[in-house]
This record gives C-alpha cells, sequence and structure tokens, in this order.
C-alpha cells in the first residue's frame, strides 16, 4: 500500500524516544519528512544521526513543549527551514502517578501542564499552516482515559481531554479539510514503561501479571505497532477518517478479563 507520505512534513513531539521514535523512523522509511522535538538532547541527536546516516531528510528540534513559546518556536523552525507542515503528531506525556488522595492541586495542574497543554499549543500554532496544506493532527491518547487505573488523576485528566479535544477539533475543523484522530495505546514496551516497572519489588514479576491480562498473543504492544496504525492515518489512505479514537492494544481495553 502507497501511504503517499513521500516529502510530507511531518511534526512529531517526543519524537526522539520510545512510541514518538517509531512514529519518527516510521515517517522517515515512508519518505516523509519528519521534524521531531525531544528535550533529551542525547536520544534526539542519536536518533537524528542514525536517520541522516540512513538517507533520510529529517530536523532535530532540542525543546521543552511545556513552554508555550517552545510550541510556537518548534513550529515557526519548521515551516522556515521546509516551508509547509502537513502533519501534527501530538505525543508527548508520561504517567507522573498524581492521584487524588497522594497528590495536591499544584501537582495536579503541573500533571495537566505535562500532559495536555501543550497539545492545544502545539495545534494552536500549527493550524494556519496546516490549513494552507489541508493537513492532519493525530493526538496520542492512553486506555486510562477508557478504563481509569487509580492514582493516576492528573494523568488520566490530560488523556480525557485529549479524547474530547480530538472531536471537538475534528468537527471544527471540517470546513478546512483538516482531520483530527487520537490513538489509544494500553501496555507498549518503551523505556519509559520499563522505567516505571523497574519501581516494584519484583520487576519481573509485575511485567508477567501484566503480560498476562493482554488478550491477544499475551504480550507487550510493541512502538512499532503504534507506529504503523499512526502512517495510516496520518496517509492519504485514511483520507475519509476524522474524529476516531483508534485503538492499538491487543484487546486489552475492551475485551471480556475472562479471555485472559
Amino acid at each position: 500500500m502507497d501511504l503517499q507520505l513521500k516529502d510530507k512534513v511531518v511534526l512529531i513531539t517526543g519524537g526522539g524516544k520510545g512510541i514518538g521514535e517509531a512514529i519518527t523512523r516510521g515517517c522517515a522509511r515512508e519518505g516523509a519528512i519528519p521534524v521531531f522535538v525531544d528535550k533529551d538532547v542525547d536520544a534526539g541527536k542519536k536518533l537524528h544521526k542514525d536517520l541522516v546516516v540512513a538517507g533520510s531528510t529529517c530536523s532535530l528540534i532540542c525543546a521543552d513543549v511545556m513552554a508555550v513559546e517552545n510550541c510556537r518556536a518548534a513550529v515557526d523552525q519548521t515551516l522556515k527551514e521546509y516551508g509547509r507542515l502537513d502533519v501534527l503528531v501530538n505525543n508527548v506525556g508520561a504517567n507522573d502517578n498524581v492521584g487524588l488522595e497522594h497528590g495536591n492541586p499544584e501537582k495536579y495542574v503541573s500533571s495537566l501542564r505535562l500532559n495536555l497543554f501543550h497539545y492545544y499549543n502545539m495545534a494552536h500554532f500549527a493550524l494556519p499552516a496546516l490549513k494552507e496544506s489541508k493537513g492532519c493532527i493525530l493526538n496520542i491518547a492512553s486506555k486510562v482515559a477508557i478504563t481509569g487505573q487509580g492514582g493516576t488523576s492528573g494523568y488520566t485528566s490530560a488523556k480525557g481531554a485529549i479524547l474530547s479535544l480530538t472531536r471537538d477539533w475534528a468537527a471544527e475543523l471540517l470546513p478546512c479539510g483538516i482531520r483530527v484522530n487520537a490513538l489509544v495505546p494500553a501496555e507498549v514496551i518503551t523505556p519509559l514503561y520499563k522505567q516505571w516497572v523497574s519501581t516494584f519489588p519484583n520487576p519481573e514479576e509485575k511485567l508477567a501479571h501484566i503480560v498476562s491480562k493482554i488478550p491477544l498473543g499475551k504480550r507487550m504492544t510493541q512502538p512499532h505497532e503504534i507506529a504503523a496504525m499512526v502512517l495510516f492515518l496520518i496517509s492519504s489512505q485514511a483520507s475519509h477518517i476524522t474524529g476516531q479514537h483508534v485503538f492499538v492494544d491487543g484487546g486489552y481495553t475492551h475485551l471480556d478479563r475472562a479471555l485472559t
């Protein structure tokens, strides 16, 4: 299937590691031009070098999108360098375990800043360019917005809001021909996930317990499997898909637990 992504400029937040890295690499393989934003300078430079050596056209922006001015600057730099923007992938976030009992109002707002506000900011600043290209927006959400998890008030609020914003933006941007969709992962093996599992007394036992609850194949979702769906959703092959929440999770979110 030809995704027709060649020379499309794709701006990806958190594109240097984990799911974001897989999306960045996938875009490069399809001949798109990934512009990836990441505050981890070392990881970003390594990925950029890998892609350049492989013959890809790409750009790295070392910045923290928590700051509004950095969101604006990322869009401006992309347009200055390539003159267009076809796709925005909002990806940055982390489950920071800010709960109702073990948290406070200040930490809750900080969690929203970490996981939500920059989705709006990036989309706001990218919108004029996306109108010109009739591009699209892809938001990475999380199954916690659907299932709940407990002890993650900030993160689940943000991810629920992202699903809601996806629908609202899809409706608002219909006259512009801009599609907006969300991808919903569940248990994906990434460096951040491994770090979280390592905080438990017996990490291997904890991971095995989680894997046993994933219906399809009793295995974790791989980042490249998330990236594959992202690539489809941002491509012209998905030209009549908008306002959707697409789950790539091995059935984790919706299938009967009796199956596990």
